[in-house]
């Protein structure tokens, strides 16, 4: 079972902008082949970060307006969304270590 949703222009503010929790964003589409080499990797956040940080996905075909608003222009792009900070973004494919770092996720890992 994936801790993945699927966020949309008309969820958006309520998943993303609303949210309590940090959220990574997945912006990707069907034809995409390097999206589908990340997706493995955000599964892998999704399932480290699962209760601390909300992994989500956005079809930029299905959900052009939210795509357009962050300026995503190329994808894979990998955003995170901390409340009151702006969003991160990385474009391409990453390995999930690299967007921890990049993001800063390790101040989100659940204590052992």
């Amino acid at each position: 079972m994936s801790n993945i949703r699927e966020a949309t222009d008309a969820n958006w503010e309520q998943m993303v902008i609303q949210s309590e929790k940090p959220v990574i964003v997945d912006f990707w589409a069907a034809w995409c082949g390097p999206c589908r080499l990340v997706a493995p990797e955000i599964e892998k956040l999704a399932e480290k970060y699962a209760g601390s940080v909300e992994v989500l996905k956005l079809d930029v075909d299905a959900n052009p307006h939210t795509a357009m608003h962050y300026g995503v222009m190329s994808i894979p792009t990998v955003a995170f969304f901390a409340p009151g900070e702006p969003p991160k973004a990385a474009v391409g494919f990453r390995p999930a270590e690299q967007l921890e770092t990049a993001f800063g996720l390790e101040a989100f890992a659940k204590s052992a």
